[in-house]
């Protein structure tokens, strides 16, 4: 006699919201696994109310689609709690379903984070103006997947998202200096890791999020937002590397409103971190913008900025010698502001080969950072402009291309 082929639609769910296992899913729902067993038979009992509840919202279809036999009861108790909405509370992202539809496979998560990957690769060599569109259209993508999965699978999709929606809001503040547009992109993103309960993704979206105040000296509402990224690293699992980071960007935020002494202290912690750990860290995939000589780049320029010169050329430069090849958008921001450096000290003629270096890194890989550092010091040699020196970098920094953009600012 053939084998009964039990409940098919509840395993069907089961495995494509992510749970390979009847034991996954007895764990998810606080169950025993021979409860699971019971409702994937030929004939499997209605859940209890409590119970409905979860398995519903996990598998994202009623139970009625999940192969039991129609219970009014736990369904009305369900659509009571508001489980039903066609927005997850809270989040602005679209619910689970709550329909006899069937969902996607629980694969779809595997690949919308493949190309997820591919976009945080390509940001570090692709034109801004190239790679934003299609970071936004895969954003979008993973909009229209979400409300067709559901448990495991609905929460890898989500995590996706939220850092598809940080590496374009990463895009509109860092390269196309929309900081309006990146806030609301943010948003965006806090809402898919909140999806995904990814504590030290939320923790990431929000140090970013404190860069825009503190780029318009509001001191107090970056320090706010600084908090709760510290908040939401303490929920995650231990990331030496990501609180490094965290100190770095708040040693930003101090800089920007002129409290160095404060940031050369976090600067400090965040070397201590590192230095305690002993290079055995392991990082969350998608933290790949961090590490010991960005953050020499951060403490060199709070140098700067204290007026620490001898000592921000020093650091400046090891950490020069230290990047990658391929860390071309890094490299323009060390040039830079070692070209602040020297136009500090007196020295128009170094500043300015430092600068002319940034130009050429800027021609391979555009950063809007790194020009931005250009103008600076560019502005910082007003008293020497009748320098050859000065007067070649003026040729350099105004072709007809960066004239115009100048004067679109």
């Amino acid at each position: 006699m053939p084998r009964p082929a039990g409940n098919t639609r509840l395993k069907a769910a089961r495995v494509a919201a992510g749970y390979q296992t009847q034991q996954t899913l007895a764990d998810a729902l606080n169950v025993g696994v021979r409860q699971v067993r019971r409702w994937e038979s030929e004939n499997p009992p209605s859940p209890h109310p409590e119970i409905a509840q979860a398995l519903t919202r996990l598998l994202g279809q009623n139970l009625e689609a999940l192969g039991f036999p129609a219970s009014n009861v736990s369904q009305h108790a369900y659509e009571r709690h508001g489980f039903s909405a066609t927005v997850s509370p809270g989040t602005g992202l679209p619910a689970v379903p709550m329909s006899t539809a069937s969902l996607q496979p629980s694969s779809v998560a595997d690949d919308f984070a493949a190309v997820t990957r591919s976009h945080r690769r390509l940001y570090w060599s692709v034109a801004p103006t190239t790679l934003h569109p299609a970071v936004l259209s895969h954003a979008a993508l993973g909009c229209a997947l979400l409300p067709e999965t559901a448990g495991q699978t609905r929460e890898r999709a989500a995590a996706a998202l939220a850092e598809t929606w940080l590496l374009a809001a990463r895009i509109e503040f860092f390269d196309l200096r929309d900081a309006d547009r990146a806030q609301q992109t943010l948003v965006r993103a806090l809402q898919a890791a909140g999806e995904a309960c990814a504590s030290l993704l939320g923790a990431a979206i929000l140090a970013h999020s404190a860069f825009i105040p503190a780029w318009r000296g509001e001191r107090d509402a970056a320090l706010e937002r600084m908090t709760a990224a510290r908040t939401y690293a303490r929920r995650g699992p231990a990331c030496v590397t990501l609180l490094a980071w965290l100190d770095a960007v708040e040693a930003e935020c101090e800089t920007r409103c002129g409290s160095t002494r404060r940031a050369l202290g976090l600067i400090q912690h965040a070397e201590d971190t590192f230095a305690a750990a002993a290079g055995a860290t392991t990082n969350p995939e998608w933290l790949d913008w961090f590490n010991p000589v960005r953050l020499a780049a951060f403490k060199g320029n709070t140098q700067l900025k204290a007026g620490h010169l001898p000592q921000a050329r020093e650091t400046l430069q090891q950490a020069l010698q230290s990047l990658n090849p391929s860390e071309d958008k890094q490299r323009t921001v060390v040039l830079g502001d070692l070209a602040a450096v020297e136009a500090a000290a007196g020295r128009p003629d170094e500043a300015c080969r430092y600068a002319v270096q940034a130009l050429d890194a800027l021609e391979c890989t555009w950063y809007a950072m790194g020009m931005d550092r250009i103008h600076e010091v560019r502005r910082a040699l007003v008293a020497h402009q009748e320098e050859p020196s000065v007067r070649d970098l003026d040729d350099r920094l105004y072709g007809w291309s960066t004239a115009i953009s100048a004067l679109a600012r």
